[in-house]
Order: C-alpha cells, then sequence, then structure tokens
C-alpha cells in the first residue's frame, strides 16, 4: 500500500471511529440515565406488588385498554437479562484495553 492509500485509508478509520464513538458516548449517557429506572422495575418484579398485579391481571380485574407488558414474566426477565449481558460485554470490553 503506498503512502496516499495508507492515509487514506486511516482517515476513512479516524471518520468512523468519531462516528460511532459519538453515537456510543450519547448511549452511555442515556444508560446512565436509564439505570435507576431498571433498578426499580428489577425490585418491582420480585416484589409481591408484582405478583399482585399480575394476578389481578390473570383474573381480569385490570381495564382491557391498560398496557401491561411489564406484566408479562418474559418481557421483564428478558429485559434484566439482556442488561446483564451489556454489562458483561462493557466489562470485556474495559478488560481488552
Amino acid at each position: 500500500m503506498n503512502q496516499l492509500e495508507r492515509i487514506s485509508r486511516m482517515e476513512s478509520y479516524l471518520d468512523e471511529a468519531q462516528t460511532i464513538m459519538k453515537s456510543l458516548s450519547l448511549s452511555l449517557a442515556a444508560y446512565h440515565e436509564i439505570r435507576p429506572k431498571l433498578r426499580e422495575l428489577a425490585d418491582y418484579y420480585s416484589s409481591e406488588e408484582w405478583r399482585r398485579d399480575f394476578e389481578d391481571d390473570e383474573a381480569g380485574r385490570l381495564p382491557q385498554n391498560l398496557k401491561r407488558g411489564v406484566l408479562s414474566e418474559d418481557a421483564v426477565y428478558n429485559l434484566l437479562s439482556d442488561n446483564k449481558e451489556l454489562l458483561a460485554d462493557m466489562l470485556s470490553i474495559v478488560e481488552q484495553s
């Protein structure tokens, strides 16, 4: 590879990295802000309140038009599992740096 090709290639790497790092920085800031809500969601999911809300939903005591994805056993569990995987991925990246 000649000098001009090398400089052009490295310039494209710089441009790509800047774009991705800016996006990641914004995403990490948003993730940092949502973490307390994730903890609260995890606490709710493992609480008696969630069980009672789930049972009331199953018994038809909640309004039909109520958005209730949080009462799905899979939705919250999957989100919390995804969060653990994301944290593990971030830790792995840090350890490799």
